[in-house]
């Protein structure tokens, strides 16, 4: 397995090319948007040249990752003679099903389907495709070249040899892979967006400031970022899109998400990425030192 597809050229999918490429696969990034394209690659840049500053990388291999990358506008050219699809488009049902459908007609019979979404079914998204057994999800962290963990997320039917296979695949990444089933949220987001939720509970009943918040997580459970700032850092709307998801799953009302969480979104209120969310981040050097933060 030596050639892989990404598809989304995001945060998450420009950070999962970067992390293959470096790993001397051959990487196809797919968007539909060419400026996005063009900011993937200028972020994966970005990422090697903080590498090279702290001697873990060379210009070399800068080099070398960088030219194990091609980008793609279409999907049907960006998946053939895959071995590997790995989707990391918008955390929306709809749209994730639409592209396995087409995926699943373009690509090889054995071409492997794997989706890194955080919290939608596996089995629902196999199940528009007519190998169910073949998809299987590769939950990375973010920032992916950085976070080990990779949530390894069998479907019903997902087979034993694919997993086996993802889970080497993972390994050789210089990843710790986890096998996980296919339960609203899995385990990472099963077990932090509650608490991130709780967070803006506490911080919408009044019990204490944004920095009081995170500052008592920080310091008092040696968390390296506090939650609100966590929750900026991933999206306020992808927090809110996950928390529908489990809460649409289980039907329990502790996942219900927070009504200042679904006005900050409504907002346009989204964290790093809109300039504002618990922080101002108005100032560009602002956002950025909080990604190189977490990048350390």
């Amino acid at each position: 397995m030596k050639h892989i597809a990404v598809i989304g050229a995001g945060t998450m999918g420009n950070g999962i090319a970067h992390t293959f490429a470096q790993n001397g696969y051959k990487v196809n990034l797919v968007d539909i948007n060419e400026a996005s394209l063009e900011r993937g690659l200028t972020t994966i840049s970005k990422n090697l040249d903080r590498m090279i500053a702290k001697d873990v990388i060379s210009e070399g291999e800068k080099s070398e990752t960088l030219s194990n990358i091609t980008t793609f506008l279409s999907i049907e050219e960006g998946v053939k003679q895959t071995d590997l699809v790995v989707e990391a488009a918008t955390e929306n049902i709809d749209l994730k099903l639409n592209i396995f459908k087409q995926l699943d007609k373009t690509c090889a019979e054995e071409t492997i389907l794997a989706t890194n979404t955080s919290s939608i079914s596996i089995t629902q998204i196999a199940a528009v495709t007519s190998r169910p057994d073949k998809v299987i999800g590769m939950h990375f962290m973010n920032p992916v070249p950085i976070m080990k963990l990779v949530e390894v997320i069998r479907g019903y039917s997902t087979s034993d040899a694919v997993t086996e296979t993802i889970m080497e695949l993972s390994a050789n990444l210089g990843k710790t892979p986890v096998e996980v089933n296919d339960y609203p949220g899995f385990v990472a987001n099963r077990i932090l967006m509650p608490m991130i939720n709780e967070s803006i509970e506490t911080l919408y009943n009044g019990v204490a400031g944004v920095s009081e918040i995170d500052t008592v997580m920080k310091l008092g459970m040696a968390h390296p970022m506090g939650p609100l700032q966590l929750a900026d850092f991933i999206g306020l709307d992808v927090c809110l899109s996950i928390l529908n998801v489990m809460f649409d799953g289980f039907k329990n009302p502790k996942y219900a998400p927070c009504p200042l969480l679904v006005n900050m979104v409504r907002a346009g209120k989204l964290g790093v990425k809109s300039g504002e969310g618990f922080y101002d981040y108005s100032e560009s050097r602002k956002a950025e030192t909080i990604s190189a933060q977490f990048l350390k």
